[in-house]
């Protein structure tokens, strides 16, 4: 799609928008310290305060909530040394997918024991993240005394780890988490914080989740070195989870994984980037950094296609491009247009765990992932396209 222009600082790229998101992002786009432009990526919707896909550019100001509760969250993906057919000739895929379950602690209150905190390579991440966090100035246990179980675990909705194979062939493993209970905890904290502070200065908002932090004040930096923290936590709880979901993998291939290309992407974020000829906090809410040549990871939902991707520097999307399909329905609006069968004929050759707490992530519940990727033909090319073999998910 080519870009539109939908407002003075408001650019759209979603050939499927709603009327209310694009009210929602125009409010976004109002606030006066967003600068130049408020991009919406192909896969925008409703969000909570700031729309989901959307790549908010702010000068000297940070809206917490505009980077979202689940901060740091992304997509890991390693390219295997194997074929489909290899991993097929295996034997039954549902082996592989039980021993992924057992090793991942799934759904949002699941968490590692205290005994496997202490395994070498998981203490060696919890000793970074503990001095990251003394550099930041807090205490992670002040929010939760079980941050450490967390590390490593996949958490719910629409998280998910996945086998998947490329159109050679070759397989991929592939998944899609963040910064879990810890950071959740992190960003409300902060958004009550901003929100109190607009109270205190008498400052109406047409929204009170657009409720900011002004750069240089003693709020507006410990935000941004706790959220920078959940970040790099959100990142090594990738890390942590594809280590073990290779270890399942080499198990059960009888041979270890051979790790031939990897990437690892946030798409809720911020950091300061120049634009336009400014240093700006640039928020992607539901978006991936897709600078020229930068590899990223674009997934659709259970039972579609997912993207290798590399970015082309578009620089009226901030350099930037859509992070998925994007929900078309609402998970209650979803819960009643679908049923657990539709859902087992959407997955029909994929491995999955056969239950009806994932109707609402069926892929009918998301936006078209072909239309989405055809409307960011602008913002990415297209490197791999990734299908499934077999997904995990949490309830």
């Amino acid at each position: 799609m080519t870009v539109e222009r939908l407002g003075k600082k408001l650019y759209n790229w979603a050939s499927i928008l709603e009327e209310k998101t694009r009210e929602q992002a125009a409010r976004t786009a109002e606030m006066p310290f967003v600068f130049p432009h408020l991009a919406l990526m192909p896969d925008a919707h409703l969000g909570r305060g700031a729309t989901v896909g959307s790549v908010i550019p702010t000068d000297r100001a940070i809206i917490p909530a505009a980077v979202g509760v689940d901060i740091g969250c992304g997509m890991i993906a390693v390219r295997t040394q194997w074929t489909e057919a290899e991993v097929r000739a295996k034997g039954d895929l549902s082996a592989l997918r039980v021993a992924i379950e057992q090793a991942v602690p799934l759904s949002a209150g699941g968490y590692n024991s205290d005994e496997r905190t202490t395994e070498s390579v998981v203490a060696a991440r919890l000793d970074v993240l503990e001095a990251k966090a003394d550099k930041a100035g807090f205490d992670p246990a002040s929010y939760t005394g079980k941050w450490k179980r967390q590390l490593g675990s996949l958490g719910s909705g629409n998280h998910f780890i996945e086998v998947t194979a490329d159109e050679t062939g070759t397989v991929w493993l592939f998944l899609h988490s963040g910064s879990r209970g810890v950071g959740n905890l992190i960003a409300q904290k902060h958004i009550k914080v901003a929100r109190a502070l607009i109270d205190k200065w008498h400052i109406n908002l047409p929204d009170l989740d657009l409720a900011y932090l002004v750069q240089d004040t003693d709020e507006f930096w410990a935000y941004i070195n706790q959220m920078r923290w959940a970040q790099d936590f959100a990142l090594a709880n990738r890390e942590e989870m594809m280590h073990r979901l290779m270890l399942c993998v080499a198990d059960f291939m009888g041979e270890p994984v051979q790790d031939l290309e990897s990437i690892n992407c946030h798409h809720n974020f911020t950091q300061q980037e120049n634009h336009f000829g400014k240093n700006l906090w640039v928020s992607r809410k539901g978006a991936i950094q897709a600078d020229a040549g930068r590899p990223g990871l674009i997934p659709g939902s259970m039972g579609t296609a997912s993207y290798v991707v590399v970015g082309k520097g578009n620089k009226l999307s901030l350099n930037s491009s859509p992070h998925g399909a994007g929900r078309e329905y609402s998970r209650t609006a979803a819960r009643k247009k679908f049923t657990v069968e539709d859902l087992r004929a959407a997955m029909k050759g994929i491995e999955y765990r056969d239950t009806d707490a994932f109707v609402d992530e069926i892929p009918g519940a998301y936006k078209d992932i072909d239309r989405v990727m055809a409307d960011a033909e602008d913002l990415v090319e297209v490197k791999h396209t990734l299908h499934q073999l077999l997904n995990v998910k949490g309830d």
